[in-house]
């Protein structure tokens, strides 16, 4: 098919974040099931300001940096009129997710004895926030998922309000501990830890909680509610301790801080006088990680330190050096500094963690992505959430300013039905459809070649161009925007847009902006629809290459080899089923775009 002319879409109005930067975010959203009376709405609404008032503020309900209805999104009491096969739509089909109820974090990713484990916060009693317990299930090969029983339920004083988030560690004689944050009776955020009932059960089904418990309490100058999430653990041959990090914040400054323990037995701990890292203005750190990174052939080995930030829920990092001996993290470039420089995602990616696996010589990340719908939906369709894709995570040598993230080689098994259509190229303001048998299950790569000769036309209007305050794809500069358009209907009424733009920056060179423009993926209104993104490293002789994962619901985009990522949940009304297409597309009005790779494969089931 020819391209035919593209009439730009009118702008949108996209909210701003609260932060600058890129896009991202989400908001908070009341818990309520649009059909209940009203003294069950009630009854829901304050089980959800509970668990924000217990210091869980993301985990109640997806958060969010706008207030919101107790009915949806827009304050519309009706909603959007979600049909049945629209919402059996929405369910993915290669991305884990339990089969039904709420999930948030993953909690204690480990490989043993042959099988991946994923433990994760979830709901068994409904798709809203509440009565946290571990979810469970295996695999051989992180794509084919088996649903185990519940791993841990909250049955003692000092977790009966919820089993929280954990991580495992795997000792040098091959056995298993696990470190999770109770929820006292008391709402207090305390250290627990439970050990595999039987060892030598390789699918780990039956946990023992520590006799003893809580093995950490608060510290002096914690707060009861600001102390949670305690990391894999890892040995200092120093002193011959393990040590393992938790997060929390200092009230004066707003500061997010990191606090380190060390132990010999897991059951007795030392907190380590000084903080191992703090930034002020960042608010608490939730879910910390922190492991190293490079040090092949010879090179400096870096480490990054991840939190999740319990004010705006976004997953930030920094790489840098770390002194065991001084309990010292210093960031390579301050002006990059965990909470204020660099993100896994750009999108909706949040609470994640990471796990070694010895099999495969590798880092995998995984992360929750949560709903951006109405919880009268998530009710409705009897789920919320899903894990991310898991992700190889490892420095970029070529760089050493970022992480590089790829989806898991398994998951190109799923690939069926390539289709290879590079060689294209696309004119200023053209719109390519796609001849696609199917597009709402896909892997698409994709490699575009900008002709830079035009660059003198790039205006000054360009100099500081932010994804998320830009208006998105339908607004046109002169070297962008130009990419993708996914989950699109034939009258592109609903698209959601993935593209580069490239623009001048204020040192007057040349910056590449990779984006997600989620403002038109869907005509209901009861949802978040925004733009994400940022700029992303492109060295000389780079072409702009992308990856996106398309799978109903969600769409997974890695830019530049996985330099920068972006995750969007979206909810189209037409554009699903048959209905879905894909378009490449130029609204540059300077230079035309060569597409030197397209590959798009149809991607099968993994349940």
């Amino acid at each position: 098919a020819l391209p035919y002319a593209y009439a730009p879409l009118a702008p949108s109005d996209v909210a701003e974040e609260r932060r600058g930067g890129g896009g991202g975010g989400v908001r908070w959203r009341a818990c309520v099931a649009v059909l209940a009376a009203s003294a069950v709405v009630v009854l829901v609404v304050a089980s959800a300001l509970a668990g924000r008032d217990a210091g869980v503020s993301e985990k109640t309900s997806g958060a969010a940096d706008e207030m919101v209805g107790l009915l949806g999104a827009g304050g519309d009491a009706d909603g959007f009129p979600w049909s049945n096969a629209m919402l059996q739509w929405q369910r993915t089909g290669f991305h884990f997710q339990p089969e039904k109820n709420w999930m948030n974090d993953p909690n204690g990713p480990v490989y043993y004895r042959g099988w991946y484990h994923l433990f994760y916060q979830y709901n068994p009693e409904g798709a809203v926030w509440g009565n946290i317990a571990w979810g469970h299930a295996v695999s051989r090969d992180l794509i084919h998922w088996r649903h185990l029983p519940l791993a841990m339920v909250p049955d003692q004083w000092y977790d009966i309000n919820g089993v929280w988030t954990g991580s495992a560690t795997v000792l040098p004689d091959g056995s298993l501990v696990m470190l999770y944050t109770g929820s006292t009776n008391a709402s207090v955020q305390v250290q627990c830890l439970a050990v595999p009932a039987d060892p030598n059960d390789s699918l780990l089904r039956n946990w023992t909680k520590y006799e003893a418990n809580p093995i950490l309490v608060p510290p002096p100058g914690i707060g009861d509610k600001d102390f949670r999430d305690p990391t894999t653990a890892w040995f200092d041959e120093s002193d011959k301790t393990w040590r393992t990090v938790i997060g929390s914040k200092d009230n004066h400054g707003h500061t997010g801080i990191v606090m380190t323990y060390k132990t010999k037995d897991f059951i007795n701990y030392e907190l380590i006088p000084g903080l191992l890292h703090s930034v002020p203005g960042t608010g608490m750190w939730e879910c910390i990680d922190f492991y190293p990174v490079g040090g092949a052939d010879g090179s400096e080995e870096l480490y990054v330190m991840k939190e999740s930030s319990d004010d705006d829920r976004h997953d930030w990092y920094a790489l840098g050096r770390y002194d065991a001996a001084a309990n010292k993290y210093t960031p390579i470039d301050p002006e990059m500094d965990v909470g204020i420089g660099l993100r896994y995602d750009w999108g909706k990616f949040y609470a994640s963690k990471t796990f070694y696996d010895p099999s495969k010589n590798r880092r995998v990340l995984w992360g929750w992505i949560g709903e951006t719908d109405s919880e009268r939906a998530d009710v409705a369709k009897g789920w919320a959430s899903l894990q991310s894709i898991p992700r190889t995570v490892e420095l970029d040598e070529k760089t050493r300013t970022n992480l590089i993230q790829w989806p898991v080689v398994e998951i190109e098994t799923l690939r069926i039905n390539s289709t290879d259509l590079g060689g294209t190229t696309i004119d200023t303001g053209s719109v390519l459809p796609l001849p696609l048998r199917r597009a709402t299950q896909l892997d698409i790569e994709a490699t575009f070649h900008l002709d830079t000769s035009a660059v003198a036309t790039v205006n000054e209007a360009d100099v500081g161009y932010n994804c998320s305050t830009s208006g998105g794809a339908a607004n046109r500069g002169a070297l962008g925007p130009f990419g993708l358009l996914v989950l699109a209907d034939g009258a592109l009424k609903e698209q959601t847009a993935v593209y580069f733009y490239v623009s001048r920056g204020l040192d007057g060179g040349l910056q590449t902006h990779f984006c997600q423009d989620e403002s038109r993926s869907s005509l209901a209104q009861d949802v978040v629809k925004r733009v994400v993104g940022f700029t992303v490293p492109v060295l000389d002789g780079e072409d702009l290459s992308l990856r996106v994962l398309v799978d109903h619901s969600i769409v997974e985009t890695f830019a530049m080899g996985g330099r920068s990522t972006a995750t969007s949940r979206v909810y189209p009304t037409e554009a699903i089923y048959a209905a879905a297409g894909v378009y490449l597309f130029n609204n540059a009005t300077g230079a035309a775009v060569t597409v030197e790779k397209l590959v798009v494969h149809e991607m099968d089931d993994s349940y």
